[in-house]
């Protein structure tokens, strides 16, 4: 290792050795007497930095403390600077000299006898006072509505930035907001200006709060001009800070503040965020309507990235920023003032930390500490000053100081090396009382520099250290561990090397304790208490004597029973007597210990007593009562209970109020005519009171009724009549005898004020031949044998509605875009006498001109679930309602390129009104929708044919499509190929590869664009061929053959031929087989017999042979259950069970049902409909559109799952069933369009270039019904 590098690796060394070294200071002890003590110098008052106009600002501070009292000197840019201070530090300036002399850096040195000590560094700038130069006079600025500007500020250049005021010629400071703000420069921003903006008094004034100077610059004019064209909005634009991006540096504790100003019209909205963590708020905050964002003592978790985003309706814009968090020197670790012993080490530790990381420098009473000094024991390491073997010319103050780029630090830190005469500070003779088993310390407390050493003498002489459960202390005490009774005595401390020396007495005894106190018991009455008194006391001593008293009075009760073993008294069967003071006294010859606790034994409260009634009103009565006893548990309320006439039966008592503990009457309000007693009971935490003795019963006299029914109203339903209801009263509140309501009606205008009465004894009340929707006045009066009720308010009411008489005229549409089917529909309300009742609004009814297609009428079937739609329409109707009396209503989701017929009815409650006359109208074309029905054939191994259908929705004139293909396995280029082809049906793709799977998107065109796509993936088909593998399962006169159809073979048609292996027997030939169907039944074999089997291909032929089984014995040869007729009968119920059992399962889970004439229409083919029947196909809703538009694009059965939407109905004419050979389930249905197209792509089997992994189902039923059934 080289001398260079070894010098870091020694330091490092070297302060690892240091730290585990004992660093030792001393503090002198309040009671150590000693003369007055010399002290180093200690800067009071600091210099701050300054900025100074005038010599009047110049001032800087320097005080300081010490013993003898430190004189001053100043520094200036590192040379003295001025004469020596002796009473103050404070710096003075001469009048005859130039300000400018006195700018630099300072620092004040404060010293005496023992250092110096030095100040902060700081910094005095100079400069005049800021002035205004001289300006221009400025032309009044003209602006045009809407536009944005700055007003530029520009104060005078100063080294304390100004505080900036726009006011005007009043000195009313300018309305600040979003839109019109002042940025950090002084600037003042118009994010767009109005018409008010216009004034020729903006003026901006520069506050320097140093030089005590406000300076107001020239007012700007301008005018603000109306736009003569439409106002034209924008998108906000970024005016301060410029860019799309700014960096910034921020020192640690410092406050951030970044700003944010745009323009724009609307005026932009400012959102503040943080891109690499969560935007915090608190301690962030946003001021100047949110165009500024601060966060004040910033920490290093600030620096990152922060983003501000204006928008506005049209656009938004964002700026970034960039804040990069450094840090000027800060203390992480202090060195300390300290008193030290002559030969001690003293270790100064001064760390510091910033960014970027301080340098740490040391000075020794204001001069640098270089290394290079003659005395070995003062080194620093690592920031470290250590001074080894401390002397008494160490004395005096030690700087620590660290810098950075950002700034620097210093703190003095004062090493005292001192010299004191040893003094013992423990009182002579001190006697210490300890309990045996304790530990016990013995104080010998001195003091000194250099600090003295003691030696304990234990009572036979010889020193403590000798003996094992002694320890002398670093304090100098003598410590005694698990103290005995032969550790009692005389002990002595003396100080070594000199006659210093003190008595210290020990005694150890033990004394009696109660470990277990008594309690404060809270018992209730009956139950058993026990007082536990726990003690320990000195064996040696006789037993103690247990003395329990209660109240101060020795107990002697037999109701107690005292265990003087265990310290404890049992009360048996408490009762309120034994509340009181429980003492327990434990007595030995030398001690005694007492203990006191109470028991309060708690119970229900009594009874109260005395319940009178007094002040017997007919109304009222005064209910007073006297409260029994609390029984040790504080009452918390009363409960009053009371019983009514209607009540008298034996425990019908209700409560009837409570009341707080504190209240002793209450007044009571009485219901006339009725009969009234009270009685009250108590409640505290143990339980409720029995009741206190009823009060005397009390009547109150009848009176005329209080109130009146509430609620009085109409409930018509007859046009002729009107029926009157109310809620009835209670019958506590009929207050006497001979209860009835009186009716009243009359017409509210016409007849006059003559009203019409009856009394009847409860609601309803009818009043007849009133005519339709009359309104009344109606009221309900309480009436009895003492009189009638208050007046009651009469209310209105009205008799049965009825359908209103007019239509709305001047009913018009209007569209709302032409690229949607949105209307608003307007009309002439009716007059309000026509509505003949409350108007409820108004029913807009369309209706589709032109009937529905049948491929609309198939789509219907196939989406069952727009039947139940709730939104009063059907495929040619709808009807939309509008409440209120509104005179206008927008209607969307109408179709495109459909004509319309449009009536507006009113309505009520009883039902709608006559019709407007019809309106008609036409929707705009639209795109259309997906094509219908897209199925592939496939020629050859590299051709595809495309079959397809017209959109359901044209919603226009179609003029063509546009096909477009490509590889699904392509994934590197994807190119797509894309064709434009005229009205059609089909077309064929060539040149594809066999090899690929593709992806066909097909989309309609008409007037308004392209619509949405119909999508498939499909492939070719190979060439097929007969199966050369065959699995045989044979009958008694028949065989079941089947293989399994090749992966994407296209179906070829082949025969099989067999001969029985007999010599002279021909070979016979079945009928033509379907290569993709996978099964045939050879039929008509003889039992018991070998075959030979052959399928020819070309020149190639394959060969099987196989034996027919024995007939089992008992069997019936020409049986009917062998014929075919029966066979195929039981075939066909079979087959239709299922069926019909698939139908009411459908007809159950969907609870829709249609007719077969529907049925037949929904199976018509759709492709006879024209392309005009198209254009103005039936109406349905958006939803049913999607339903259509999702079973249209289903490829096949085995593409769509329709156990929930369809019924296996709509695929009489194409079922194509499979089973295996022990007659299962194993085939599909399909719902083809053309039953006739054999070998089509439609079917979901192998054939299909969509289905190229599943078997094929045969496209007719096998040639025998027993293939369905399996052998017999």
């Amino acid at each position: 290792m080289s001398p260079v590098n070894r010098q870091p690796f020694l330091h490092l060394l070297l302060l690892f050795l240091f730290v585990g070294r004992i660093v030792a200071y001393i503090q002198i002890p309040p009671d150590y007497k000693y003369n007055d003590l010399k002290q180093l110098p200690k800067i009071t008052s600091q210099p701050v930095s300054q900025t100074a106009f005038s010599l009047d600002d110049v001032n800087l501070i320097c005080e300081a403390s010490g013993n003898p009292k430190p004189t001053f000197r100043w520094v200036k840019d590192g040379r003295p600077f001025g004469e020596v201070l002796h009473d103050s530090g404070n710096l003075t300036v001469k009048r005859t000299e130039e300000l400018s002399v006195y700018q630099g850096t300072y620092r004040c040195h404060a010293t005496n006898d023992l250092g110096t000590a030095v100040s902060d560094l700081v910094h005095l700038m100079t400069e005049s006072v800021p002035t205004l130069a001289k300006e221009k006079g400025q032309k009044k600025l003209q602006f045009e509505e809407g536009a944005s500007t700055m007003l530029a500020c520009n104060p005078p250049k100063s080294s304390i930035t100004p505080k900036i005021h726009w006011m005007d010629k009043d000195f009313h400071h300018i309305l600040l907001s979003e839109r019109v703000t002042t940025a950090l420069d002084g600037n003042l921003y118009f994010a767009n200006l109005l018409l008010t903006d216009s004034r020729d008094d903006y003026t901006c004034n520069a506050h320097y709060l140093n030089a005590s100077i406000i300076l107001p610059k020239e007012p700007i004019a301008f005018t603000v001009t109306p736009s003569n064209s439409v106002v034209k909005n924008r998108a906000p634009q970024m005016k301060q800070p410029a860019g799309d991006h700014s960096s910034y540096l921020i020192l640690k504790g410092q406050t951030l503040t970044l700003e944010c100003i745009p323009d724009g019209l609307p005026t932009p909205s400012v959102e503040w965020d943080r891109k690499d963590s969560p935007l915090s708020l608190p301690p962030a905050k946003k001021l100047n309507f949110n165009r500024r964002f601060q966060i004040e003592s910033v920490s290093e978790a600030d620096d990152g990235e922060y983003a501000c985003t204006a928008r506005n309706s049209h656009g938004s814009i964002t700026h970034y920023y960039t804040v990069a968090v450094e840090a000027a020197p800060y203390w992480t670790k202090k060195p300390e003032d300290h008193l030290y012993t002559r030969g001690e080490t003293i270790k100064l530790d001064c760390q510091a930390e910033g960014i970027p990381t301080p340098n740490i420098t040391w000075r020794i009473n204001g001069d640098p500490y270089t290394g290079t000094d003659l005395d070995q024991r003062v080194r620093v390491i690592s920031g470290t000053l250590i001074v080894d073997n401390a002397q008494y010319n160490h004395t005096g103050v030690y700087q620590c100081e660290a810098t950075n780029k950002h700034g620097h630090i210093l703190i003095n830190t004062h090493v005292h090396v001192v010299v004191l005469p040893p003094q013992i500070l423990t009182e002579d003779v001190k006697l210490y009382t300890v309990m045996v088993g304790s530990t016990a310390e013995l104080e010998c407390r001195t003091f000194g520099s250099p600090r003295p050493n003691v030696d304990w003498m234990i009572p036979d002489s010889s020193p403590a250290q000798s003996h094992p459960k002694m320890s002398e202390m670093t304090n100098g005490n003598l410590k005694i561990s698990d103290v005995s009774e032969e550790e009692s005595g005389l002990y002595k401390c003396s100080v070594r090397d000199s006659k210093l020396t003190i008595s210290a007495e020990l005694r150890v005894f033990n004394r009696t304790i109660i470990v277990a106190p008594t309690q404060d018991l809270q018992v209730i009455r009956g139950k058993d208490a026990l007082i536990q008194c726990k003690y320990r006391w000195d064996t040696r001593l006789k037993p103690p004597t247990i003395q329990w008293k209660k109240d101060g009075q020795k107990i002697s009760a037999s109701r107690y029973s005292q265990d003087d073993v265990e310290g404890s008294l049992k009360v048996i069967g408490v009762q309120m007597k034994d509340s009181g003071v429980y003492s327990c006294e434990i007595i030995t010859e030398w001690d005694s210990v007492e203990a006191i606790g109470f028991i309060t034994v708690q119970d229900k409260p009594d009874a109260p007593a005395s319940v009178v009634m007094s002040e017997k009103k007919q109304r009222s009565v005064t209910l007073s009562w006297t409260a029994g006893n609390e029984n040790n548990s504080p009452v918390s309320e009363f409960v009053i209970e009371m019983m009514e006439d209607e009540n008298a039966a034996e425990g019908t008592w209700k409560e009837y109020e409570r009341v707080s503990q504190d209240i002793r009457q209450l007044e009571i309000h009485l219901q006339p005519y009725c009969k009234y007693s009270f009685r009250v009971r108590a409640v505290n935490a143990i339980g409720t009171s029995n009741a206190s003795q009823p009060s005397e019963p009390y009547s109150t006299p009848s009176a005329k009724p209080d109130v009146n029914p509430e609620n009085v109203t109409s409930v018509s339903t007859d046009p002729n009549s009107m029926i009157i209801t109310w809620k009835e009263l209670e019958r506590r509140q009929f207050n006497g005898p001979g209860f009835k309501y009186k009716v009243s009606w009359r017409k509210a205008s016409g007849m006059g004020p003559q009203w019409k009465e009856s009394m009847v004894s409860g609601p309803p009340f009818i009043v007849k031949d009133t005519g339709t929707f009359v309104p009344f006045e109606i009221k309900v009066e309480a009436v009895n044998n003492i009189g009638e009720g208050p007046e009651p308010v009469a209310k209105l009411g009205h008799s049965g509605e009825d359908t209103p008489l007019e239509a709305p005229s001047e009913v018009m549409v209007e569209l709302v875009s032409n690229k949607s089917g949105d209307i608003i529909v307007r009309w002439r309300p009716v007059s309000r006498e026509s509505v003949r009742g409350h108007l409820l609004g108004y029913k807009i009814h369309l209706r589709r001109k032109h009937p529905r297609s049948h491929v609309h009428r198939w789509l219907e079937k196939r989406s069952l679930v727009s039947k139940s739609r709730e939104h009063d329409r059907d495929d040619n109707r709808r009807v939309v309602k509008v409440y209120g009396n509104k005179e206008e209503e927008v209607v969307s989701g109408l179709h495109f390129y459909t004509d319309y017929i449009l009536t507006v009815a009113a309505f009520n409650s009883k039902g709608e009104g006559p019709h407007s006359e019809p309106h008609h109208f036409r929707t705009p074309e639209g795109a259309p929708g997906p094509p219908s029905h897209l199925t592939f054939d496939s020629p050859s191994e590299t051709e595809i044919t495309l079959h397809w259908e017209a959109p359901h929705k044209p919603n226009g004139v179609l003029t063509g499509y546009l096909l477009q293909y490509c590889e699904i396995e392509d994934k590197n280029s994807q190119t797509v190929e894309s064709i434009n082809l005229p009205i059609s049906s089909q077309y064929r793709v060539g040149r594809l590869n066999p090899q690929s799977r593709y992806q066909f998107n097909l989309s309609a065109q008409n007037s308004a664009g392209y619509g949405e796509p119909i999508k498939k993936e499909g492939e070719t088909m190979l060439d097929g061929e007969p199966p050369s593998n065959l699995y045989i399962l044979t009958d008694v006169k028949s065989v079941n053959l089947s293989w399994v159809p090749g992966d994407r073979q296209r179906n070829i048609p082949f025969s099989f031929r067999y001969q029985r292996n007999v010599s002279g027997s021909e070979w016979e030939e079945s009928e033509q087989v379907n290569s993709s169907t996978g099964f045939f039944q050879l039929q008509g074999l003889q039992p018991e017999t070998s075959y030979h089997l052959q399928i020819q291909s070309g020149n190639t032929t394959h060969e099987w042979t196989f034996q027919t089984i024995k007939p089992v014995m008992g069997e019936i040869a020409s049986g009917f259950a062998t014929q075919a007729w029966f066979i195929g009968l039981i075939s066909a119920v079979v087959l239709l069970l299922l069926v019909l059992l698939i139908l009411c399962f459908i007809k159950r889970s969907k609870g829709g049902k249609y007719s077969v004439k529907e049925k037949e229409e929904c199976q018509a083919d759709p492709g006879a409909r024209s392309t005009k029947d198209d254009a103005f196909g039936e109406y349905r809703s958006l939803e049913s559109d999607n339903e259509d538009k999702r079973s249209i694009i289903q490829p096949s059965v085995s593409e769509s799952k329709r156990s929930s939407n369809d019924s296996l109905a709509d695929y009489g004419d194409s079922v194509d069933i499979q089973f295996n050979e022990d007659g299962s389930f194993i085939g599909q249905y399909s719902g083809r369009r053309d039953p006739q197209s054999r070998g089509g792509h439609e079917s979901s089997g192998a054939t299909s270039p969509m289905n190229p992994n599943m078997p094929a189902p045969s496209i007719s039923f096998p040639n025998s019904v027993t293939g369905i059934l399996g052998p017999n």
